[in-house]
């Protein structure tokens, strides 16, 4: 039997991560990422107002202002080992490889928290309310995303003075595909019209710029409260989230790499990565982000 020739190509098929875009609609607080916890003042009570004041002099208040603080954290990755023999033996650059999908895969670990982070609770619920489907997150069946459900989402943030310029959605790919599927061709047409590839955004429907993302967030079985971090739970359900760019934030630093080249105790080269990171919702009384859960039918 013949040898067979091999070779090696000089480039690695990278893992996939989830579209991250979505955070730049969103106070930028990295500047004060270096420290331990965020302080978010939020004024207190609207001054009152008297038509045609005819008592003098007037009541004096006393403003009293609440705060909302949040920690950052510190988010690493797993250390890995480039044996020398692979750093001299093979093709393509697998430390390059690794050091990318480390910074990716923090990243996305960053969003993940950041999207939750953004949640209060006790936070506004609108459910789904079209036709029953198979579930994509848990079992059994839950509720279509329907353009009605959108605009019960709107209606929140109307009645709640939410501003009307900078509005966004995420969804999942799962609901994202509901909600196209629940528009007419016309439309549809005009949704994807106004999608931006340079923004991220995948659409613009009722004044919100929606962004989609392979997964977001999941529910418990009632809607009112997120699943635990990591929640298999057959009865949780898919969850998107709206929100208005001010009454959300981020902080997100620089990602450090560790190294210690030709270690003598692995035989080889190792390195991990570190970024700290944080997230919250702005506003103390919790206006200003809605959260879109599909129900189970009855």
């Amino acid at each position: 039997m013949g040898l067979h020739k091999e070779i090696w190509l000089n480039s690695v098929v990278g893992n996939l991560f989830p579209d991250n875009s979505f955070a730049i609609r969103s106070a930028n607080h990295s500047a004060f990422v270096t420290n331990k916890t965020v302080h978010v003042p939020n004024a207190g009570a609207k001054p009152g107002v008297t038509k045609n004041r005819d008592s003098f002099p007037a009541t004096v208040q006393t403003r009293s202002d609440n705060e909302l603080t949040y920690d950052i954290a510190e988010f690493t990755t797993d250390p890995f080992r480039v044996p020398n023999a692979e750093s001299v033996e093979l093709s393509y650059d697998k430390r390059e490889s690794i050091i990318s999908a480390s910074r990716s895969a923090l990243v996305e670990a960053v969003h993940n928290a950041i999207i939750r982070a953004w949640v209060p609770s006790g936070y506004t619920v609108v459910k789904t309310t079209g036709e029953s489907t198979t579930a994509h997150i848990g079992t059994g069946n839950r509720k279509l995303v329907t353009i009605a459900d959108i605009l019960a989402v709107k209606k929140e943030f109307d009645k709640n003075d939410v501003p009307a310029t900078g509005r966004c959605f995420l969804l999942d790919a799962e609901m994202y595909d509901q909600l196209l599927g629940a528009l007419t061709t016309h439309q549809a047409d005009a949704f994807l019209a106004t999608a931006d590839a340079k923004k991220g955004t995948v659409g613009t429907l009722y004044g919100f710029d929606f962004y989609m993302r392979s997964s977001v967030l999941r529910t418990v079985a009632a809607g009112t409260s997120l699943a635990a971090e990591g929640s298999t739970t057959v009865t949780d359900s898919a969850a998107g989230i709206a929100w208005q760019a001010d009454c959300v934030a981020r902080a997100q630093g620089e990602s450090e790499l560790f190294e210690q080249a030709n270690d003598p105790t692995y035989y080889a080269d190792v390195f991990s990565m570190l970024v700290r990171a944080g997230g919250s919702y702005c506003r103390y009384d919790k206006k200003g982000v809605v959260i879109l859960a599909q129900d189970t039918p009855a």
